[in-house]
């Protein structure tokens, strides 16, 4: 079973659309039950708050829901308990790192590394833009499950 953690600075936009978008998309591949998937929060700043409207209207186009889910914080002991630590931008990895204390085993990465143009997928709270943020992840979760093949 692969353990997938996406971190963002919040958990209320790009790391819950990307737990809920992969999630769909395994269990729609029939391979639900190869993976174990969340996301969580670099940053204390909306701990236990639902996803932002923008992502949970973006996933409902798709119909696909965030319910229950609220957002909490990446811990020392995630490093251990997941194979992939998938951060949204090169902020999220530094913090990341800094929470974990390095990364000895080569489990944290940007999504979008596995993709053919690797780069930081921009934070839909500040450029609201939920589209481009929505297709970065696509590409990125795709390029992910191509690699894990």
């Amino acid at each position: 079973m692969y353990k997938v953690m996406f971190v963002c600075l919040g958990n209320i936009c790009r790391s819950p659309m990307a737990e809920f978008l992969m999630k769909d998309i395994v269990r729609k591949q029939g391979r639900g039950k190869e993976f174990f998937i969340r996301s969580a929060a670099t940053s204390t700043e909306e701990l236990g708050n639902a996803p932002h409207i923008g992502t949970r209207k973006k996933l409902a186009e798709l119909g696909i829901s965030t319910a229950g889910k609220t957002a909490i914080q990446l811990s020392k002991e995630d490093y251990a308990a997941y194979d992939y630590i998938l951060g949204m931008e090169t902020a999220n990895i530094r913090s990341i790192l800094r929470i974990f204390g390095g990364d000895p085993e080569k489990k944290v990465y940007r999504l979008l590394d596995f993709s053919g143009c690797p780069r930081d997928i921009a934070d839909p709270w500040y450029t609201g833009n939920f589209d481009e943020t929505f297709a970065d992840i696509m590409e990125g979760i795709t390029a992910f499950l191509k690699q894990l093949q």
